[in-house]
């Protein structure tokens, strides 16, 4: 009977077979050009697979990519968010300084136009009671402040010191209503008072004849009488005149020429022919 499994070479001779083949192949392979056109339809089959095993690591990095890119452009957008918020400071910064001195060059051409000795203050405080139009300033006694002293801003008159310490001085505002300036219209050299009205962009005129000669635009220098204020100072510009012919007196409204609430350095002028004291 034939045996049910017939033994064929045995493992190490088909070894020894197929190193000798593939070192035949190698060599063939390294002299000749025989396999090119074989190995060319290889590559084309095997590219696919080099690309599917190639596939995870390329997800991958794209991946970090992708990521990485985020990132970079949160840090980037951080970075430029921080640049703008330092240079809005800087030009705010910028603002503030070119304003400042924008206000000095203005007091300084307004201390020429003084005859009287000027000194340059600095506004450091308001009063917080709404009813009162008071500021605090950086010069006192010791800087030859006293009270009375007239006080101007690059427009016009404030107001006078109703305070004065060695080193800070209060000012109590032409527009307070406790607060009167003798003064006369430029045009025609007509006398009135100028009263405070508790707003800051009011003066008024009471009193007036009906036949006064004043009207709208004249403009209201302090007149010197009383030995309040020194004279020729602006005070202020008649906005509206009312006259009622039922009545036996005009009244007419000023818009004060000093900035009462924007001037942040003032001028003090320390001596003037008069002293100003607040009216009661």
């Amino acid at each position: 009977m034939k045996p049910l499994f017939t033994r064929g070479p045995s493992a190490e001779y088909r070894l020894g077979l197929l190193a000798i083949l593939a070192i035949a192949l190698i060599v063939s392979d390294h002299y000749t050009h025989w396999f090119q056109p074989v190995r060319e339809k290889l590559s084309g089959v095997i590219a696919p697979l080099y690309w599917v095993t190639d596939a995870p690591e390329r997800i991958g990095d794209w991946a970090d990519n992708q990521f990485r890119s985020r990132e970079e452009l949160q840090e980037e957008n951080s970075r430029l968010q921080r640049q703008v918020l330092l240079l809005e400071q800087r030009s705010q910064l910028l603002a503030a300084v070119k304003a400042e001195n924008t206000q000095l060059k203005e007091l300084m051409n307004s201390a020429e136009v003084v005859d009287d000795r000027v000194l340059v203050a600095q506004v450091i405080g308001v009063s917080p009671d709404p009813l009162e139009h008071v500021l605090l300033i950086d010069k006192g006694r010791d800087d030859g402040i006293d009270v009375g002293t007239p006080v101007m801003d690059a427009s016009g008159l404030l107001g006078q010191v109703i305070e004065a310490g060695g080193s800070f001085s209060r000012i109590l505002l032409i527009t307070d209503s406790s607060h009167a300036i003798p003064v006369q219209v430029l045009r025609n050299s007509m006398r009135t008072v100028a009263e405070g009205t508790g707003d800051l962009y009011r003066l008024k005129l009471r009193h007036l004849a009906n036949t006064s000669d004043i009207r709208e635009g004249d403009l209201l220098l302090s007149s010197g009488l009383g030995s309040r204020f020194p004279a020729g100072y602006p005070v202020g510009e008649v906005i509206s005149v009312q006259r009622d012919p039922g009545k036996p007196f005009a009244e007419a409204e000023v818009l004060p020429r000093g900035r009462m609430n924007r001037s942040r350095f003032v001028l003090a002028v320390i001596s003037s022919g008069g002293q100003a004291v607040a009216s009661e």
